[in-house]
């Protein structure tokens, strides 16, 4: 392949993406974090930490009492020899796996904000160090 066939391939590749569908999006020079700065707050990830540990904390207790009715009747049920019984046991166990999912789920979110809280402090001090060590290093020389 001759380079200028290559260079010909290149072009057209880059045509055809460039007439491919895009999806309509804001100005790239506006809106938020136009400027491109992370800004995060901490009060706020603190709130959004303990509202997912309190729903968290809820939906662990709540669930479980659906489903220990759950089973209870799905208990009855099948000794009293219907069908119905093995089918309640089958949502039983599907209800149990889902609602630990959903719990497990809501205390890494949490978790995850706690980490995100204690790393940007450690970030924020370690910038704070930095630079006020680097402008005594500048008035010292």
């Amino acid at each position: 392949m001759a380079w200028e066939e290559w260079e010909q391939l290149k072009a057209e590749a880059a045509q055809k993406a460039a007439a491919r569908t895009r999806l309509n999006q804001v100005d790239p020079s506006t809106g938020p974090g136009a400027d491109g700065d992370l800004v995060v707050h901490d009060a706020e990830l603190g709130q959004l930490g303990g509202i997912a540990y309190r729903l968290r904390d809820r939906l662990r207790k709540d669930s479980d009492h659906a489903r220990e009715a759950t089973f209870g009747a799905a208990v009855e049920l099948s000794n009293e020899g219907l069908d119905i019984g093995a089918a309640l046991t089958e949502l039983h166990d599907a209800w149990n796996s889902k609602s630990r999912t959903l719990v497990d789920a809501c205390g890494h979110i949490s978790n995850h904000l706690d980490f995100t809280r204690a790393q940007h402090k450690k970030d924020d001090d370690k910038v704070a160090t930095s630079v006020s060590a680097s402008a005594i290093d500048k008035y010292m020389k």
